[in-house]
């Protein structure tokens, strides 16, 4: 009976009009407030505000010319070396010589660089074909270093010319990094071997090659004649010392800024 009379009162009045209706609770007027405004602040950000990313590559300083590997074309024991390595020579300039059985013969550049390897030792016995000297081509003692980043195919894509360039060199790091922008890309993706070619270098080539085939990219450097090197450091003097080509490096590419709407846009 309790029970009953209850429901009937209930019935009796259905609604309790003279009571006022609360909506929300303040702290939940708060919240939905709160993620309004920052729903807001990301829709403008999306469509005025900016991203940038990096892409990193590693790489090495060089004069953007390539190397050759000079093979002696005679059989023979070296008897004489007339250059040391880091010594820069002309073309046609004798190397080393090696007595054969037809008499002394002198090996000699074929291209003028600079001797970045020396092989051959004196008394040492060579043959044909075998490698004797690892030279870095360069038209002058004046020409200007220049930065060849090794991009893996998957991004080489996004590098702009012009792109700014930010580069380690482990043996200066505690200068700062190192200035430039990038001057080309490659066309197309280089093996292993084809990297060897133009470094001249093996171990290099797998160093950089190493989980899969790369677009070489040619960072030119920032000049400063201001500082020691040459060229531009985040740091105001940079090394006291200037680099010299066949420096290992690491570069970070600043790719284009794009509005975070675009990734949303087909």
């Amino acid at each position: 009976m309790q029970f009953r009379q209850q429901a009937l009162s209930k019935l009796q009045s259905p609604e309790e009009l003279d009571l006022p209706v609360r909506l929300a609770r303040p702290q939940g007027v708060l919240a939905l407030a709160v993620t309004v405004v920052v729903m807001a602040a990301a829709c403008v950000w999306a469509v005025t505000g900016s991203v940038s990313s990096t892409l990193k590559a590693s790489g090495i300083l060089t004069y953007g010319q390539g190397s050759y590997v000079l093979q002696t074309p005679v059989t023979g024991q070296v008897t004489g070396l007339y250059v040391k390595e880091g010594q820069r020579v002309d073309a046609d300039a004798p190397l080393l010589k090696v007595r054969t059985e037809q008499g002394n013969r002198v090996v000699r550049a074929i291209d003028a660089g600079r001797v970045t390897a020396l092989v051959a030792r004196i008394g040492s016995v060579v043959t044909t074909g075998a490698d004797v000297a690892t030279l870095e081509k360069t038209a002058s003692a004046h020409d200007p270093l220049l930065a060849m980043l090794y991009v893996p195919a998957t991004g080489a894509a996004n590098v702009p010319a012009g792109a700014s360039v930010d580069l380690t060199v482990p043996a200066a790091q505690s200068y700062g990094v190192l200035r430039g922008k990038v001057k080309a890309v490659g066309r197309g993706a280089q093996t292993r071997r084809q990297i060897t070619d133009f470094l001249g270098d093996g171990e290099l080539a797998a160093q950089f090659t190493k989980g899969g085939t790369r677009v070489p990219v040619l960072v030119q450097l920032t000049k400063d004649t201001a500082t020691k090197s040459g060229y531009a450091w985040s740091t105001a003097d940079g090394p006291p010392y200037p680099l010299p080509s066949m420096t290992l490096a690491s570069g970070a590419v600043h790719l284009a800024e794009q509005r975070p709407i675009d990734w949303l846009l087909p």
